[in-house]
């Protein structure tokens, strides 16, 4: 009981601390530059470089619609006049994240299920006598069926297919050149869960024709959503005419880094343009191209089609972003979504 009761009247002491000064530079010095260290660190680092008396979101929530504009004449020899609107030139047409603009194409009109020879480019299709085509064998890499039969004419199988077989020359120009002076509306909204903001990259105006005057300039009119094409391919460092004729991949990344200590006039967005097919002196790798087809049927009910291999360029639309605040001082500001018209 003696130990218990030590126990509780040592509760009841006073402890003071006691400082041994000791009168050495070597020391003190070091003692100061640790404390300096310690101090540099938190101000220098915590509170300057890394804004740690901040709280921070990057799961931004984001939106984006884009609308293309303009309108071209082609003339082909082979399928002469057409007028390209964005209902042809845009895929898909909904106005996408990611889409495609058709700059270029090859067309092979009037395509039957007949037979035919295969073409003389695909490997597997060439032959010197009917046992290189054995029948019902599919060609490799090419247009359909073998037959059984190796045609000399042509030194490769006859295959059952669309019939003719793409005319695989492509023009050496585009034939959409006038995409250059397109323009597309990009529409992006975005928003912060965590502080409930949310902004857009359109100006909040009432002018019903601010958006059909329009066009983008980074320093002057950055709210203006409005790109020429041409100007968006430069940006990238490439020539518009050049890509357009085999066509290529640009990357749109759209930042949005906002302090909402600040005024939220001051969260803008902030573009960079880059050409993402990658290794473009290659011919082999470089420029972007598929395929697709328009079917018909004719009085007799018989069905034909026109096939298209179209070059063009495809737009990817990226959304970085990241919101501060100073957590102390925050309070429920929220930006509301422009509403627009176009």
């Amino acid at each position: 009981m003696a130990g218990w009761g030590g126990f509780f009247v040592s509760l009841l002491n006073y402890k003071t601390e006691k400082y041994v000064i000791a009168e050495n530079r070597k020391i003190g010095i070091l003692f100061r530059l640790y404390q300096l260290a310690v101090l540099g660190y938190i101000i220098g680092w915590v509170f300057v470089v890394k804004k740690g008396y901040q709280e921070r979101e990057e799961a931004i929530q984001t939106s984006v619609i884009t609308k293309l504009k303009g309108v071209t004449l082609t003339n082909s020899s082979e399928t002469g006049l057409h007028l390209w609107s964005s209902e042809d030139y845009v895929i898909p047409p909904n106005g996408e994240q990611v889409f495609f603009v058709v700059t270029n194409y090859i067309e092979t009109p009037n395509q039957r299920l007949e037979f035919c020879a295969e073409s003389y480019k695909v490997p597997d299709g060439r032959c010197q006598s009917d046992d290189d085509c054995p029948a019902g064998e599919a060609v490799i890499a090419g247009n359909g069926i073998k037959t059984g039969v190796c045609l000399n004419s042509t030194g490769t199988c006859e295959i059952h297919a669309w019939c003719p077989v793409e005319y695989s020359k492509r023009p050496t120009e585009p034939l959409l050149n006038e995409a250059e002076n397109f323009t597309i509306y990009i529409k992006n909204f975005i928003r912060f869960p965590k502080f409930e903001f949310s902004k857009s990259n359109v100006l909040e105006t009432s002018n019903d024709s601010y958006l059909k005057k329009c066009s983008f300039d980074r320093n002057y009119n950055p709210y203006c959503p409005i790109f020429r094409l041409g100007d968006l391919v430069s940006w990238t460092g490439n020539d518009f005419q050049e890509m357009a004729t085999k066509g290529g991949s640009v990357g749109i990344l759209i930042e949005w880094d906002c302090d909402l200590d600040k005024d939220a006039s001051l969260c803008k967005p902030e573009y960079s343009f880059t050409r993402l097919d990658v290794n473009v002196n290659n011919s082999v790798t470089s420029g972007y191209n598929f395929r697709y087809a328009r079917y018909y049927k004719n009085e007799s009910g018989e069905s034909y089609r026109d096939l298209y291999k179209v070059y063009g360029i495809r737009f990817d639309i990226m959304i970085n972003g990241k919101v501060v605040v100073i957590s102390a001082t925050f309070t429920h500001r929220a930006v509301p979504e422009f509403k627009t018209r176009c």
